[in-house]
């Protein structure tokens, strides 16, 4: 597994290597050691799975301590614009984010640790979202940052997407109350 360094401390990609013949393909989608040569020791105590139609936007989803979560998302079939953000007050790249293609072609995995709000922008039909996470859900500690908060410059890559109430009502970026 090819790890990819990326330009916010921390945030790193994982490309698996494929291999292919008649019969299709193979690949491992999580090696504990790799991962943790790469990003540290980490437990993962649950999975996640989505299943949304293009135009969809979920995020940006965080947890405060001591609830919170790292999270390596991939995508399992179709394609999704993922976006992190780091909300680590002491961190250089505060504020700043990082958005990558993760689809079924390129099988890419991104590694976020706890400190990044994490949300997605799908841009397939029937595509399915997969996440390892490092905490359990919280509803207490569940915090949404403003999508489109335009100190952030994120550009989603859709126009108009479809959003859950919950994430409509995100906090601006500059009001946020992070632990981190």
């Amino acid at each position: 597994m090819k790890v990819i360094h990326t330009d916010i401390k921390d945030l790193l990609l994982f490309e698996p290597r494929i291999f292919e013949d008649e019969r299709g393909s193979f690949f491992e989608s999580f090696h504990q050691e790799q991962f943790e040569a790469a990003a540290g020791r980490h437990v993962f105590v649950q999975d996640n799975q989505s299943v949304s139609r293009a135009g969809v936007l979920r995020g940006l989803h965080y947890q405060e301590p001591p609830h919170a979560q790292g999270k390596l998302v991939r995508v399992v079939k179709g394609a999704v614009l993922d976006v992190a953000v780091d909300i680590r007050k002491k961190s250089p790249t505060y504020g700043q984010h990082l958005a990558v293609e993760l689809s079924e072609k390129n099988h890419l995995q991104l590694w976020i640790p706890p400190g990044f709000a994490h949300g997605f922008a799908v841009l397939e039909e029937g595509t399915v979202f997969a996440y390892k996470c490092t905490a359990f859900y919280n509803r207490e500690s569940d915090r949404v940052l403003l999508w489109n908060d335009p100190e952030l410059k994120i550009d989603w890559k859709i126009n108009e997407p479809l959003l859950s109430e919950k994430d409509k009502t995100g906090v601006p970026f500059h009001r946020i109350q992070s632990a981190f």
